[in-house]
């Protein structure tokens, strides 16, 4: 279809706009990532979708144009996790330290990264892989090597600078064909959206309150379960367990980052426990969250 008819049904106003049914999402998208249409007309539109705002209808068919072009590859006993790709500013990592907690039980942890995406403006996945040694249980895939379409489109979206659709769907791109996966939220109405658009592709999903929108619980927080099209609610108080992590930081360097994570103060460590028992729980390696902390700290 004529890309213009995509811009007029999110670009118009409320009166005239629409929404695009799935196999118009799907020819969207795949007009997008491969960029048959001018840079122009894919800002205009991913700035009009945005404003629309964007359907469940329209994320599935998006993502599944993005599936046609990922192979993926099979890691057993994974978790994918599902990182934004605007990065982290005011807290370091702690995935590099939960993957260690983690390796005894033989959990896998699945991450993506590439360069930096709109908007925060802050240190990446793949800022942090390039420094340290990961741990033989994190799967690394960049996305200039699994799916470089939409690598392709990061200096159209950094020169729009602004949150798109492709913020949301590029989370868990279902590359290492997981059966369960972890992705943060930020507020609770996204829950059912988020639900909607990719619990389909695991036996379970996880949705948590996590530090910075990620899936790493810092303070108190909710955790969703969604499983079979059931929606479980989960209060997690890490101050439960002993764990009272403050940060130091308004905005973190690069360099304090991977301080913290080669050199761990006592507290960031337990609460890099404390993840990777919510990760166990996650993945049906234990009944509770409390069986599962038991688990990692051995007691």
């Amino acid at each position: 279809m004529d890309f213009f008819k995509y811009i007029h049904a999110v670009g118009t106003g409320p009166k005239g706009n629409r929404d695009l049914s799935f196999d118009e999402a799907y020819d969207m998208m795949t007009q997008i990532l491969h960029q048959s249409i001018p840079s122009e007309q894919i800002a205009a539109f991913l700035l009009g979708w945005r404003l629309k705002p964007e359907t469940t209808e329209e994320f599935l068919g998006a993502l599944a144009a993005c599936d046609a072009n990922i192979s993926p590859r099979d890691v057993p006993n994974s978790l994918e996790l599902g990182y934004p790709f605007d990065g982290k500013a005011k807290n370091p990592y702690i995935f590099p330290l939960v993957a260690k907690a983690l390796k005894k039980q033989s959990l896998n942890l699945v991450i993506t990264g590439d360069e930096r995406q709109p908007a925060k403006g802050g240190i990446t996945i793949k800022d942090i892989v390039s420094q340290i040694e990961l741990a033989s249980n994190i799967y690394y895939f960049d996305r200039a090597d699994f799916f470089e379409k939409l690598h392709n489109l990061t200096d159209i979206r950094n020169k729009l600078g602004l949150r798109t659709g492709f913020n949301t769907i590029e989370k868990l791109p279902g590359i290492a064909k997981s059966q369960y996966a972890i992705t943060g939220v930020f507020h609770k109405p996204y829950v059912k959206k988020y639900a909607a658009i990719f619990s389909k592709r695991y036996k379970r999903l996880a949705l948590i309150q996590g530090n910075e929108g990620t899936p790493e619980l810092f303070s108190k927080g909710r955790l969703w379960l969604i499983e079979n099209d059931d929606i479980t609610e989960h209060i997690i108080e890490p101050e439960k367990f002993g764990i009272h992590y403050k940060k130091s930081w308004e905005k973190i360097t690069l360099e304090d980052s991977i301080q913290q994570l080669t050199n761990p103060s006592d507290e960031y460590y337990k609460l890099a426990q404390f993840n990777a028992a919510l990760y166990l729980f996650v993945t049906e390696h234990a009944p509770t969250i409390e069986d599962a902390y038991d688990i990692i700290i051995q007691r």
